[in-house]
């Protein structure tokens, strides 16, 4: 790693991309340095709970997991080098004249501007630094086989316009989520959000959980949105502005475990 470089590791996921009310991208963030501390503390959470499987969080409600996601929720919130940031968009509201008539291209955008405005943001941050960026995804949803390349040059091609200077992503690499713990936790933070925007969740336990989460954000539900400046856990709706309705609300954040002034995103 270069003297005075930072270089960013993130982590993404996708759920609601198979046809539901709302699709969503979620992207787990840490310094790349921090990848260490971070399989330690998964490792030391998975031994104390006994826990051997797939972290997942469509697992977070069965009866024998429960302790240990919401331990899992509190190591994430009480770390301030972790941060997590999601885009979720009503798909009934996509108007697919600007992607080519295509859903398929639409999600593929939304995920590209999730990525590379949160790029944006980390490099007016600091701008006094050099910053890389390595991206790890759970394989694409799309019927593009090349869909990671394509996000990886589109968001550079993006960034360099908007920034200039070099590329800021580096690699871009497609990892089965069973790989990547870092994939897993985006998973369970997405899965919380999406099954509060969704509504169609009938488990008493992961409401529960839900609201376990939002408890560390002061929240009763996480059906809302933050203010771009949240940087731990930010959710980004996106409101086609040609309509005067916007049927979800923007929420300031009170979290549990408050971030120093300065902090990763």
């Amino acid at each position: 790693m270069s003297k005075g470089k930072l270089i960013w590791h993130i982590a993404c996921d996708e759920s609601g991309v198979d046809g539901q009310v709302y699709y969503g991208f979620g992207s787990l963030w840490m310094k790349y340095q921090r990848r260490g501390d971070f399989a330690r503390i998964i490792r030391d959470l998975r031994e104390k709970h006994r826990y051997s499987n797939e972290i997942k969080w469509q697992r977070a409600h069965q009866k024998n997991n429960i302790a240990f996601y919401k331990e899992l929720a509190d190591v994430f919130f009480r770390h301030a080098w972790l941060a997590f940031h999601c885009i979720i968009v009503r798909k009934g509201l996509v108007d697919k004249s600007f992607h080519d008539g295509d859903y398929d291209l639409a999600m593929r955008k939304h995920f590209t501007t999730l990525i590379s405005s949160k790029i944006k943001a980390v490099k007016n941050a600091h701008p006094n630094q050099q910053s890389e960026f390595r991206v790890e995804v759970d394989p694409l949803p799309s019927r593009y086989n090349k869909a990671d390349e394509a996000f990886h040059t589109i968001a550079n091609n993006m960034l360099k316009q908007q920034l200039g200077g070099n590329a800021l992503i580096h690699t871009v690499v497609t990892k089965d989520s069973k790989d990547s713990h870092q994939i897993q936790l985006a998973d369970f933070l997405l899965g919380a959000v999406m099954s509060a925007f969704q509504g169609k969740v009938t488990s008493d336990r992961k409401k529960d959980m839900a609201a376990h989460i939002a408890s560390y954000l002061g929240w009763k539900s996480l059906k809302h949105d933050t203010w771009k400046h949240e940087r731990k856990f930010n959710i980004w709706y996106f409101h086609d502005t040609r309509r005067e309705v916007r049927e979800i609300q923007t929420k300031d954040v009170d979290l549990k475990y408050p971030l120093p002034t300065k902090t990763i995103v």
